[in-house]
């Protein structure tokens, strides 16, 4: 009988450590309005760890990923676009990190998504 418990529970355990994808696609509300936030978006997402795939859109507010669970998750990804000043789904970015945005980024401001957000070329 403990042979059969001691085998039924080392099946348990490796079935959820290999639960977790290697490739699993998610997506993540985030704010941002132009091709500078979408940068800043990308990066902070791509240079984690276990993300293989980053793709903001700033016409649905998206971040389309796909990410290696066994070292990332979508909760340390949220946080390192927060660290950069977009709030996601769930956490919000600081409003000092926020404010050093440029007047374009600042997506909280109703006015923003009016202006001119390509980037201009220096002479």
């Amino acid at each position: 009988m403990n042979k059969i418990f001691l085998f039924l529970t080392l099946t348990f355990i490796t079935l959820t450590i290999n639960a977790q994808q290697k490739n699993k696609k998610a997506v993540i509300k985030v704010e941002g309005n132009c091709s500078m936030c979408k940068s800043r978006i990308e990066k902070a997402s791509i240079k984690l760890k276990g993300v293989k795939y980053a793709l903001w859109s700033p016409i649905t507010k998206e971040l389309s990923l796909i990410i290696d669970e066994s070292k990332c998750d979508t909760l340390k990804i949220k946080k390192a676009i927060t660290g950069v000043g977009h709030d996601t789904y769930n956490l919000e970015a600081k409003k000092e990190v926020y404010n050093a945005l440029p007047a374009c980024c600042k997506y909280r401001d109703p006015n923003s998504i009016h202006m001119n957000h390509k980037k201009v070329k220096k002479p």
